[in-house]
């Protein structure tokens, strides 16, 4: 599939909003299902937009089929990255484009928008264990995982860190 990675459109933001809700709910990673608090932000793209940058993918008929947040270093959207990592947050894939690379192109392009600020020297990402999918993505793409940053952001929620070290071999 041809798949584009480019900003979302402000026209988009209700529609990924709803792609990413609809990927946590479906998936079963929200503990309260559709009461749970986490769905406002998950659908609150527009103040994602105007924090951080939100990208999308898009197929060649320029449907949307899923998004990302990127947050460079020092950026109010960052959970877990040190003052020289970025960070990227609510990766999410419609159920229907799953498999066809969209997950693993909005990576690609976090890690090139990382890659080119200067003094980053990594970029990482919190995921819950049953994101499993998206654990594949991340270690085919040299990602390691980081037991010692993981953490937990509600009590009985522990999300699993990883980083890509964007530092070139000494």
């Amino acid at each position: 599939m041809d798949i584009a990675i480019r900003p979302v459109d402000p026209a988009e933001h209700t529609l990924l909003g709803r792609i990413t809700a609809e990927a946590y709910l479906g998936d079963g990673l929200l503990d309260l299902g559709a009461d749970d608090p986490y769905l406002t932000q998950l659908r609150d793209v527009a103040r994602r937009a105007a924090e951080a940058e939100v990208l999308v993918a898009a197929d060649a008929r320029g449907r949307v089929l899923g998004g990302v947040t990127y947050a460079p270093p020092g950026n109010p959207w960052c959970d877990i990255a040190a003052a020289d990592e970025a960070e990227f947050r609510m990766l999410a894939v419609s159920r229907e484009a799953r498999g066809a690379g969209a997950g693993e192109a909005l990576v690609r392009a976090c890690v090139e928008r990382a890659r080119g600020t200067a003094g980053v020297t990594g970029i990482v990402l919190s995921t819950q264990p049953a994101m499993r999918g998206a654990h594949r993505i991340y270690g085919r793409l040299g990602f390691a995982r980081t037991p010692e940053r993981d953490w937990n952001p509600i009590d009985d929620l522990t999300l699993l860190t990883y980083r890509l070290d964007l530092r070139p071999p000494e």
